[in-house]
């Protein structure tokens, strides 16, 4: 998110790159594939941590639809450890802040997909 926004705005495009996170939601993710035994503590985790998928959603809706929001900001719920909560700005971590690993995870992307994401000529 924080390397296609700087890309966006080395192009001169006034599209903005935001991002969201949901928080812990109890969705059927946590059993898509895990052991029994750790499906049986996800059960139990979801059901005394988590917060409800609606609640874990707001964090993307408030993403995509707050107009104030500048490209690079990052949305995570409020609560302990942004693992629940309402929707607020918080801080990407501080692998994710890394312009060296956002620009080498983005050649990397486009080598292995054989996809190239031109923003020349992107301004708007």
């Amino acid at each position: 998110m924080l390397e296609l926004d700087r890309r966006l705005r080395a192009a001169g495009s006034a599209t903005k790159s935001v991002g969201a996170h949901p928080g812990y939601a109890a969705t059927n993710l946590q059993f898509a594939g895990p052991p029994l035994v750790d499906r049986l503590v996800m059960r139990v985790l979801n059901r005394v941590i988590a917060q409800s998928a609606d609640m874990g959603a707001l964090s993307t809706l408030y993403a995509a639809t707050e107009p104030g929001l500048e490209g690079g900001t990052y949305v995570g719920p409020d609560g302990f450890l942004e693992q629940r909560g309402h929707p607020k700005r918080v801080s990407p971590s501080r692998t994710a802040q890394d312009e060296n690993v956002a620009r080498r995870l983005w050649e990397v992307s486009e080598q292995m997909t054989g996809v190239r994401f031109d923003l020349v000529g992107a301004a708007a």
